[in-house]
Formats: C-alpha cells, structure tokens, sequence
C-alpha cells in the first residue's frame, strides 16, 4: 500500500478517535445554525462520522446549502494545508526508539500480526513504529468492506471547488496531546481486541453507521459509550470537553469575520461541555437544522 494512501487514512483514523466517545445528544439531527452577537450571517455546525464506505456517504440538501451559504470551511485539522501529509506521517510515527514489538505481550503481538496478513496481506513488521492511532486507521479499513472515505475529506473538496478557504480548528499537536492522554496500554488493548474479535467490531460499526445515517443521535451516542473496543470514557473531558472549549474562540472569531461551515466528530456537539451548550452560553442562538 502507497504511503500517500496509508498516510490520508491514519488522518481520518486520528480525527476518528475524537469522535467516538460517549455524550448526549440534544436534539436528532446533525447540523446546527449559529446566529447571535456580532455574527451579521448565519454560521453552521455539522457533526461527521470520520469514515464510511463511499454509498454510505451523502450530503443532504440542507448541508449543500449550509455549505454552500458559507464563505469557509472549518475543519478539524486544516486539511487544505500543503504540509499535513509531512506533518501526519511524522505524527503516527514513534520517536523514542520504540516499536509496537516492545509495547506489546508476544500473544498480542502475534494476535495482530496474524490479522493484518489476513486481512491485508501485510504483516505488523511493515508497520512497527506506528503509533496505536497510525495502526487504528489500518484496522478500520479491514472493519469496512470498502476503501473508506471520509466527510472531512469531502468538505476540503466541496471548499476547494468553490474557491473557499478551509482552516483548522486545531492543529496536530494539539489533538495528538489530547489523544496522548489515554495510556498507550489502553489503545492497543482496543487494536488487540478488534484483532480478536472481527465479527462483533463489524456489527458495532455497522449499528453505528446506521444511527448516524438516520440522524438517531441518541442512540450513536449510546453505542459509542458501550463500545467493546476502548474504554476511553475516563479520558472525554481530555478528548471533548478541553478540545471543545479552546475551539470556542476559534469558532467566534471565524463567525465574526465570514460566515462559516464548521464541520467535526459529532461526538463534539452535545452534553454540557460540547460545542453546542458552550456557544449557548456566550450569547449565541443555536437552532437544530431537520
């Protein structure tokens, strides 16, 4: 496999994991006006799933509006930016002399290693300075039955065809330090695991999928707090609610100056320290879009 194409997938796998953690949703939808104080336009929030097969991603009429509507896109991590590819690659790298041989017991080691040869024809040597979120994005791909695409991706596109500006509401190091929080015992217990079981990370996937697509936020939020596959609850307040809060700012200050698509994991918008209740708290309106 090229590592151009490794390298776009661990950045939708990187981007994934800040998604997928328990919270609650406030209303059944994905995407979000933002009006109020200093905004002459409306801006919007849209909540994404990081990857999905092709035919399972679709962009509403009202997200082609709301994007359409906007003068730039935010992102996550600003995608249009001609040094991430350098910068991804150097970021799923490890750096301090370790391999995944020495994190991992000799069963695990042979647990994955067996099923990426399966799975991929490749085995784990290829890929032993890969940091766990490098080697998660690998996994994902044998979970889909697709090559994955990705809504943020797809958002960089739509901008770029229009001629508009796509920025980042972080940057690498800052969501890497956020993913760095959870020990690296707890990331590669999840690889393990999904290594071991296949079907049930399928079926997961799968029951996630279709609550995103039906808009049923409540119940993607649910399957995300009982996931087999990482128990990182204990460590949301590092991934969602500290992220959250710093990209406020950002999110202000974009809105001000040019109306705006934001787009990030949907595990972002709700609970009391999500994206949504935080601008509600500054004074903004924000209305759900159906």
């Amino acid at each position: 496999m090229k590592r151009k194409t490794i390298t776009k997938i661990a950045l939708a796998g990187l981007l994934s994991v800040g998604a997928l953690v328990s919270t609650q949703a406030q209303d059944n939808t994905l995407l979000y006006e933002v009006t109020g104080p200093g905004l002459t336009k409306p801006s919007y929030l849209y909540g994404t799933l990081h990857l999905v097969c092709p035919n399972d991603l679709t962009i509403s009429e009202s997200v082609q509006k709301a994007v359409g509507d906007a003068q730039q896109v935010y992102l996550e991590l600003d995608l249009d930016d001609p040094s991430m590819m350098i910068n991804m690659q150097k970021a799923i790298i490890m750096t301090d002399g370790k391999t995944l041989k020495d994190l991992l017991k000799p069963e695990d080691y042979t647990v994955l290693d067996n099923y990426l040869k399966e799975k991929m024809k490749m085995g784990l040597a290829q890929f032993e300075r890969f940091k766990p979120i490098g080697l998660l994005s690998l996994m994902y791909m044998t979970v889909l039955p697709c090559q994955p695409a990705s809504y943020d991706m797809t958002f960089a596109q739509m901008a770029a065809k229009d001629k508009k500006e796509v920025l980042g509401l972080e940057t690498i190091d800052a969501q890497l330090a956020a993913l760095d929080k959870i020990p690296i015992e707890e990331q590669l217990k999840g690889l393990v695991d999904m290594a071991k079981m296949p079907d049930e990370a399928k079926k997961e996937f799968s029951d996630l999928l279709t609550a995103y697509k039906t808009n049923d936020v409540s119940k993607l939020m649910a399957l995300m707090k009982s996931s087999k596959f990482g128990d990182i609850g204990e460590f949301e307040d590092s991934l969602l609610g500290e992220r959250n809060a710093n990209w406020i700012p950002v999110i202000e200050k974009a809105a001000k100056e040019k109306p705006t698509f934001f787009a990030f994991g949907a595990g972002h918008l709700g609970n009391d320290k999500g994206v949504i209740n935080l601008l509600r708290q500054k004074g903004y309106t924000v209305k759900a879009v159906q």
